[in-house]
């Protein structure tokens, strides 16, 4: 074997094995930066060895860019969906149907049902061929490209896999991963996806596999299908997926009676509040494959399994009153506040009514008796106004027109559902919210300052702007103290500023002067620039000198910072009092500017020059612009008299490549790029 292949086959069956154990296992070996580092180099010896570059390479995880339409695909199993009971009557009816067709004893498999969306895996010697979603359950689309972005899917298989064969199970999205996607587009101005399950149907059916791998998608399989399996059941089938590198249920009960799978039923039904994603159910499934065989199914569903659908809570309670917030951005949220009851194990007294638009949907009046659910639900929610017992004299519920903590007049931009308070320097709040952002953990991690210390600061006019924090002293903080009321137990405790306190927050306000730069800006809470964008935006400019007096063109240049952004953006900066709170943070020492040491940059080869990246290109287009901007370019988007180089691959646009050669701006070829950056490396080791 040449060694050129040997070294690529090597990289694989490393990179496959760290996927494995971080994806599957949940135990990570090796650093996210080593990680990189491997991946980098299987994609460049595959783009100069291309002859050696495989359907299964680890390499195709990253994204493929943007497909234009899915295709159609038949399956050759049809994907059935399963019947459906609520009651532990239906239950007992399906065990004695069950018993009425077969004579030999019978074990059931119980399973979590994962609130996701069914996928169908089609393996041949080992490697993914095909990812099919339902669809009809005769006929799916082929997302394949979409699927291998997903990490806990393994693109080659470990172990005695069967040549050919199907595993079906659920693409799902963790709470964790949901929270953060969210908080990404909240941040964005992006409508928010109302569950998990919704946020991966959405996720797995764009276009762009780029996207897709932004998110954060994860599985569990659990189905095995095939001629020829060596297995006899479906306990053993889910053994082996997990052998074959499978991340398989991490909740399979075998039991013998039905009165045992209703326990199971009853456990969960309680203890799936504490699983890190949603479940709605209970899968029961007949063990033995000839028994499921013999049982055989109907038109729509397989005779040998069923679900039991966990009953979304639902109950009455009055209405007592609606409250209108003001968060940081100055985003007004209406909140229903509730006569106490208990759902799902909790006492909920209060139900997010989340705009105007949904309380003219429900057509709210003052003292309704409303239906709220929790169900799968992290956060309650009203579902509905049971009419008959409204008061015929009570008056409809208006969305207030001034804010309830400044009296400034509320605004709604336009096309947007959202209605806000404009006052943002004035309005507390907003204030308030901008400086516990500024203390979070993805931005300055002042953690010494959780605990409703912040509360504590502000309300003695200690802090009132971010750059307040890094003018505390000892002596105006020790001995401060506030009695804390817990609304459910109605207990009460002190937070009391002690030396040892104190000198926490003081050393962790030090500390934040080595946050690196994209986090900083990320901490100033501009609107709409979340975390991704203030990393492209520091990448970019480099230091807050140059973000502050960025022009709109320069600004929506940078990938993915749109219109709004930039806009949004250049209003921080108009504003005389943003540009002294930055100027005091810069005195105080926090890291304004982008140090090599915080992107890895070794090189910088580009000098901040502007770099256009146009075509297709043997690796996804932001894995090109990631390597540019890591030996310092800056990434745009269109040509000028300023721009460095037009990086191109394949199907560059005609009119770009016209502007470049009219304006003599040398074009490199995706093989250049490789070779200059190769070069510079060896000039600067020699």
């Amino acid at each position: 074997m040449d060694p050129i292949q040997v070294k690529i086959e090597e990289l694989k069956e490393k990179i496959n094995q760290h996927n494995y154990n971080y994806y599957v296992l949940d135990n990570p070996t090796i650093s996210d930066y080593d990680f990189d580092q491997l991946l980098l180099e299987l994609i460049r010896l595959e783009e100069q060895y291309p002859e050696y570059q495989t359907a299964d390479s680890p390499s195709q995880r990253v994204g493929g860019g943007v497909t234009q339409q899915f295709e159609t695909w038949t399956h050759q199993y049809p994907m059935l969906s399963l019947g459906n009971t609520y009651s532990k009557e239906e239950l007992y009816e399906f065990d004695q149907r069950i018993h009425k067709l077969l004579t030999e004893p019978v074990e059931y498999v119980c399973e979590l049902k994962y609130d996701g969306v069914a996928i169908n895996l089609i393996y041949k010697n080992g490697v993914l061929v095909k990812g099919v979603t339902r669809g009809d359950g005769v006929v799916g689309d082929d997302v394949t490209v979409n699927v291998k972005t997903i990490r806990s899917i393994p693109l080659k298989l470990r172990g005695d896999y069967p040549q050919d064969f199907e595993v079906r199970g659920e693409i799902i999205l963790t709470h964790k991963q949901f929270a953060i996607l969210n908080d990404e587009r909240e941040e964005l101005g992006y409508p928010t996806f109302a569950n998990p399950r919704n946020a991966a149907s959405g996720s797995l059916k764009l276009l762009d596999s780029n996207e897709v791998a932004r998110r954060g998608l994860d599985s569990r399989l659990y189905l095995l299908l095939g001629e020829q399996l060596p297995i006899i059941n479906h306990d053993d089938a889910i053994q082996k997926l997990k052998e074959w590198g499978f991340k398989t249920p991490e909740v399979v009960e075998k039991v013998s009676t039905i009165d045992e799978v209703f326990a199971f039923i009853q456990y969960w039904d309680k203890e799936r509040e504490h699983l890190p994603f949603d479940i709605d159910g209970v899968v029961i499934k007949v063990n033995s494959f000839a028994q499921q065989t013999a049982l055989g199914t109907t038109s729509k569903f397989p005779r040998w399994a069923i679900s039991y659908k966990f009953k979304a809570e639902r109950v009455l309670t009055p209405l007592l009153s609606v409250d209108f917030q003001i968060g940081r951005t100055g985003a007004v949220t209406p909140v229903a506040n509730l006569a106490p009851v208990p759902i799902s194990g909790t006492i909920v007294k209060r139900a997010t009514l989340h705009n105007a638009d949904m309380i003219e949907a429900l057509d709210l009046h003052d003292g309704d008796y409303v239906y709220v659910e929790k169900g799968g639900e992290i956060i309650p929610k009203i579902v509905a106004v049971e009419l008959e017992k409204r008061n015929p004299s009570s008056k409809k519920i208006q969305f207030i027109t001034r804010c309830p903590e400044c009296n400034t007049l509320l605004v709604q931009n336009p096309g947007e559902t959202q209605i806000y308070c404009p006052n943002e320097l004035g309005c507390p709040p907003q204030i308030k919210g901008r400086l516990e952002h500024f203390i979070s953990k993805k931005a300055m991690n002042l953690d010494s300052l959780g605990e409703g210390k912040v509360e504590m600061l502000f309300s003695n006019q200690l802090v009132h702007s971010i750059a307040d924090f890094y003018d505390l002293q000892y002596d105006q903080l020790i001995g401060l103290e506030k009695v804390i009321t817990d609304e459910e137990s109605q207990t009460e405790r002190v937070i009391s500023f002690q030396d040892k306190t104190v000198q926490n927050i003081l050393s962790s306000v030090e500390q934040s002067k080595q946050v690196p730069f994209e986090r900083v800006l990320f901490a100033l809470g501009i609107r709409f620039v979340g975390e991704v964008t203030a990393r492209k935006l520091a990448t970019a400019f480099r230091s807050i000198d140059q973000l502050a007096n960025a022009t709109f063109e320069e600004l929506t240049q940078v990938s993915d910072v749109g219109e709004k952004v930039a806009q949004s953006v250049i209003d921080y900066f108009n504003q005389a009092q943003n540009l002294e709170t930055v100027l005091r943070l810069q005195k105080a020492g926090l890291q304004f500017e982008v140090r090599d040491e915080d992107q890895g940059v070794q090189i910088d080869l580009f000098q901040q020059g502007s770099i256009v990246v146009s075509g297709v290109f043997s690796v996804p287009r932001d894995d090109i612009k990631k390597l540019i901007e890591q030996y310092g370019g800056k990434i745009v988007s269109s040509i000028s008299k300023s721009t460095l180089y037009v990086v191109a691959g394949e199907k560059m646009g005609p009119e770009k490549e016209k502007k470049a050669n009219s304006l003599g701006i040398p074009i490199l070829s995706e093989q250049d790029l490789y070779e200059m950056i190769d070069k510079e490396k060896k000039n600067i080791e020699n």
